[in-house]
């Protein structure tokens, strides 16, 4: 299994603390607050804003929450914010891709560089590990959905590239243009999704031991916990021994 999704399943497991998930809210409430502010108010008519209320209900945001979020955006006083991609090598040369909401650029530039140096990681120019990852779609189901022959069909169906099902459930990708679509028929014909969003997926892989994966842990944790950064991903792969171990 590719190292985003292994990585998605750790986060999972801890997304289940009150503090990250208070982090977790006050981040997906970010993305729709620029989504609206950048296109229509109204979800049905902006699709990234109807992705990004799809992934925070599908995260169990209050609905109030979603509904503060859109209406800042339409405020005076909204903040502004520009997005930006930070690319570097982390622990072990594992590429990583840092995406950033900022409403202040040098302050997020200085933090994510210290971090990366004081974790073992080196921040590098835009593009320098990019071409290691194509831009998805990925809609995540749990595994109660069905087997794995019946997602793939239902994912060729909805005009999907690719699916990866294993015991903790399936990942569906597609075309980061297609993703409103792919969901929208996806829901369809299995019901909710437990995740919708865009990814970077890697092309390729670095394989760590257990100390480089505790290593790269802490270093993909301290930036995750900095409030500017909205994702951050990592061409990682271990073990099922590693990953037991972590």
């Amino acid at each position: 299994m590719a190292g985003h999704s292994k990585w998605a399943n750790i986060q999972h497991r801890k997304g289940r603390q009150d503090a990250a998930r208070s982090k977790l809210f006050s981040k997906l409430a970010k993305e729709i607050t620029v989504a609206a502010k950048m296109g229509d108010p109204d979800p049905d008519k902006n699709p990234r804003l109807r992705l990004a209320v799809k992934e925070a209900k599908s995260q169990s945001v209050p609905k109030d929450v979603i509904d503060r979020a859109i209406k800042k955006s339409q405020g005076g006083d909204a903040e502004n914010y520009d997005e930006i991609r930070y690319e570097g090598y982390g622990p072990g040369g594992v590429a990583v891709i840092v995406e950033a909401m900022t409403d202040n650029r040098n302050r997020t530039a200085s933090t994510v560089r210290s971090t990366f140096s004081k974790n073992g990681g080196n921040l590098g120019e835009t593009g320098s590990v990019g071409f290691m990852f194509d831009r998805k779609g990925a809609v995540s189901y749990g595994a109660d959905v069905g087997d794995a022959d019946t997602v793939m069909m239902a994912a060729i169906e909805a005009g999907a590239e690719d699916v990866e099902s294993s015991e903790d459930g399936h990942i569906i990708y597609c075309e980061a243009n297609d993703l409103n679509e792919v969901s929208t028929a996806l829901e369809v014909e299995l019901g909710e999704s437990e995740s919708t969003k865009l990814i970077w997926r890697p092309t390729t892989t670095t394989e760590l031991d257990l100390e480089g994966m505790q290593k790269l842990m802490k270093l993909m944790d301290a930036l995750e916990d900095d409030d500017d950064i909205q994702t951050v991903t990592a061409n990682f792969e271990a073990s099922d021994e590693v990953m037991e171990q972590l």
